[in-house]
């Protein structure tokens, strides 16, 4: 066969060619396009192909993920990662989940911790966020932190400042907090991760120096947020330098 100008133009007559078939779609994180998009998940099998007719198979091919957009091909694994909205929702979670943890075990009574949890949380992106939703909030905390009775020694008590949450109580809290920030960790930056846990010492911090509970939630979230230890009392010490 010739092109337009008369040089012979080669075909390739024969090679393996893949058929693929769509497994299932929706949204994921396009490495090439750098934001949020379609995806087609696909299966394939192989065979080769001589003038156009596929002869003899050639077996599967690998999955992969398919962008709607850039028509980009990339592993199964793309899919692991969230969406930029689903890690922003996970951030919103991550913040919200600090600062009732500090607040549970640390005591709402003073304004001034009140009004730092809320700038935390709007900051983080909850615009409507209100001391009386955090207060509601902290109290169902309290009264149940998964199991503990408000009225059991030692327990998150109903009042506005427990002294001495229990063992047992600091570790149900810990719990909670561990079950948000573990997924939200690998997600982020280091900066990002110390700048979480520099937010809830900002709140400890409000009403004066770290209480034994205080420094012991955020000891568990900076553990959730695969920071070292050395790094964590490096971090809670700087929070406590003024500026």
């Amino acid at each position: 066969m010739f092109s337009r100008d008369g040089r012979r133009r080669t075909e390739r007559v024969a090679g393996v060619r893949t058929k693929w078939r769509t497994l299932d779609s929706g949204e994921f994180f396009c490495p090439e396009c750098g934001g949020d998009r379609p995806y087609r998940r696909r299966a394939g099998r192989r065979r080769f192909v001589l003038l156009g007719v596929p002869l003899l198979p050639r077996g599967a091919a690998e999955p992969i993920v398919q962008c709607a957009a850039c028509r980009g091909h990339f592993g199964t694994d793309a899919l692991d990662g969230p969406t930029t909205n689903r890690l922003a929702s996970m951030l919103r979670d991550g913040v919200h989940a600090v600062a009732l943890s500090v607040l549970a075990v640390g005591g709402t009574e003073a304004r001034t911790v009140r009004e730092a949890a809320v700038q935390a949380i709007r900051g983080a992106g909850v615009p409507d966020c209100s001391e009386e939703q955090l207060l509601a909030l902290v109290a169902a905390l309290r009264a149940d932190p998964r199991g503990a009775a408000p009225d059991t020694p030692g327990a998150l008590g109903a009042g506005s400042a427990p002294d001495a949450p229990s063992d047992a109580a600091l570790g149900v809290v810990a719990l909670e907090l561990g079950e948000v920030l573990r997924p939200l960790a690998p997600h982020l930056a280091p900066a990002g991760r110390e700048t979480l846990l520099l937010q809830g010492a900002a709140i400890a911090l409000a009403d004066g120096p770290y209480r034994p509970a205080e420094r012991a939630v955020l000891e568990a979230a900076g553990q959730a947020l695969s920071l070292g230890p050395d790094d964590v009392a490096r971090l809670l010490a700087t929070a406590r330098t003024p500026s």
